[in-house]
């Protein structure tokens, strides 16, 4: 009886589809098991890209994850396949943009996604650019709720073009500013400490040599995804360099200078208070934006200020994408109270157009603390607003291209030289000092010294204009 069972039992092993990986199992190991997954993942994706490719839509799919970031970044979306929440904010924002930029010619509709933690950086603590670049793969759902003719990438998420073109969508993308760049590779060999170079990193010569070999790979694998887009539109002359020499693909990249409407700052009266006078600083709370660093100017500048010179105020303007934005923002907060500078700094998270409008018209100067800045957007808003700009110095190389600064009556050279050129002197080596005397440098300033800005037209921004009309000193 038995014997017989056993027979039974060995016979249905036999009969069963699965028996052989079921015996190696037993003897090796789960050796087939990855095996099996792989192959179910592969009959899963190809299922999903033969349904797509049959019910693709005539039409033009923008996938933008955080369209309600308040940054540069922000073009109009007809139609968007996009993650987060706060529907009403979204929706506001697309239907403002709309009228800025397109006539709108059919309602947009939006397919969200719930799959935005995959590209936040704080899941990534370390290898942050590959998780984050591999994490928007996993943003495919996007593509399979609704396969457009046109998918157009407006966030810089290269590694999901591959995919796109499987989904039988022609790929576009406006990149702003490259992932990856040859500075970033440079300044890791040079050992020099960032916001994205660590100083445990930057300190060791092992470390620095084996993230170099990480930054290698990762830009042959960014030029590998990136080379797959049908049509690659730049915001400006610097990205358009970086992108040609990682991508390769010179004859499918176009310059597009990102719109700016600057109608509205330009009708801003000049005249401005000086009770107290206020500094002004509009950028996403993001690292690279370097609020840390225009903080500790600004309480390096109140120390030195003269009891005959009225006290400014500084005011913060940006957006939050994630936690990671709120936990900065909250040590800024924390740090102004360390410099005991908190009652005279002021805070504004996701402030509306108009509102930015408002505090821009109050506004004496503006600062963009960005290294290798690729536009600017915010440094155009401040010379129509009629704020003089305090800027990096790498952000002057780009102005010779595509930014002109505000003028003034007399000193022209000099005093850009003393507000720009000054403030950091050394890319590796961030003078606080020299950043508080151009604060103090504009508050000692008399405002007859100040002079209407022109109107402000991208296609005149060439760099003779500039050299000439604004008087941008030349190396």
């Amino acid at each position: 009886m038995k014997k017989t069972q056993s027979k039974m039992n060995k016979k249905k092993t036999l009969s069963s589809p699965f028996c052989s990986s079921s015996l190696i199992r037993f003897h090796g190991g789960d050796l087939l098991h990855p095996l099996r997954l792989l192959l179910l993942l592969s009959l899963t994706l190809s299922l999903s890209i033969i349904n797509a490719r049959k019910s693709r839509k005539q039409a033009v799919g923008f996938f933008h994850p955080y369209t309600n970031d308040g940054g540069g970044e922000s073009p109009l979306v007809r139609r968007q396949s996009h993650p987060g929440r706060n529907s009403r904010s979204r929706l506001h924002r697309l239907h403002r943009r709309s009228r800025l930029f397109l006539r709108q010619l059919i309602p947009p509709r939006r397919d969200s996604s719930e799959q935005r933690k995959w590209i936040e950086e704080a899941t990534y603590p370390r290898f942050t650019m590959i998780g984050q670049s591999l994490g928007s793969v996993y943003l495919w759902e996007a593509l399979r709720k609704f396969t457009p003719l046109y998918f157009v990438d407006t966030s810089g998420y290269a590694f999901t073009y591959p995919l796109a073109r499987l989904f039988g969508c022609k790929v576009v993308c406006y990149t702003h500013y490259p992932t990856i760049s040859l500075d970033m590779i440079s300044r890791v060999r040079s050992r020099n400490s960032m916001y994205n170079n660590d100083a445990s990193i930057a300190k060791s010569n092992w470390l620095s040599t084996c993230k170099v070999v990480y930054y290698r790979a990762f830009s042959w694998l960014y030029g590998m995804v990136g080379s797959c887009t049908h049509l690659a539109m730049v915001n400006s002359s610097w990205t358009k360099s970086h992108i040609e020499v990682l991508w390769r693909i010179p004859e499918r990249i176009r310059r597009v200078y990102p719109p700016c409407d600057t109608s509205g700052l330009q009708t801003l009266p000049l005249e401005r208070s000086s009770d107290p006078p206020v500094f002004i600083s509009v950028a996403q709370f993001r690292p690279e934006k370097a609020h840390m660093l225009q903080l500790e100017a600004f309480s390096l500048a109140l120390e030195k200020l003269d009891p005959g010179v009225p006290r400014p105020k500084l005011q913060f303007v940006g957006s939050c994408r994630n936690e990671s934005d709120e936990e900065r923002l909250q040590k800024l907060k924390d740090r102004a109270v360390e410099l005991k500078v908190n009652g005279d700094v002021e805070f504004y998270k996701n402030a509306m157009y108009r509102e930015l409008v408002a505090l821009l018209g109050n506004a004496v100067a503006g600062m963009h603390g960005m290294i290798d800045e690729h536009f600017g957007i915010s440094v155009v808003e401040y010379m129509a607003a009629g704020a003089i700009p305090i800027v990096d110095v790498s952000s002057v190389k780009e102005a010779r291209m595509e930014i002109c600064f505000c003028a003034l009556e007399d000193l022209k050279a000099d005093f850009l030289q003393a507000m720009v050129l000054r403030m950091l002197e050394k890319l590796q080596n961030v003078d606080k000092l020299a950043f508080g005397e151009n604060f103090l440098t504009v508050l000692t300033l008399a405002e007859l010294r100040r002079v209407p800005i022109p109107n402000l037209k991208v296609k005149d921004l060439t760099l003779e204009t500039m050299i000439s009309q604004y008087a941008i000193p030349e190396e």
